[in-house]
């Protein structure tokens, strides 16, 4: 899988700051307000993220394979 840059860097703010701290929010509130769902939305957080850091994963290996060349086989 090949990444530019710009998109990495997105995907990798998204992964480790954005999802994390939306479902620690969402489950603190939904305990807090009886907010519905809690473990179910906060599960389908944790796995999207998880996904995502794996595809992460192995872009990055990818990359460091290319010695940094996103175009090399």
């Amino acid at each position: 899988m090949k990444l530019n840059d710009k998109t990495y860097d997105i995907l990798k703010w998204v992964a480790q700051y954005l999802l994390p701290s939306a479902g620690t929010l969402y489950f603190a509130l939904a305990g807090i307000w009886g907010f519905p769902f809690g473990e179910q939305i906060v599960g389908t957080i944790t796995a999207v993220d998880t996904f995502l850091g794996v595809i992460l994963g192995i872009s990055s290996m990818q990359y460091d394979k290319t010695g940094g060349h996103l175009d090399a086989k």
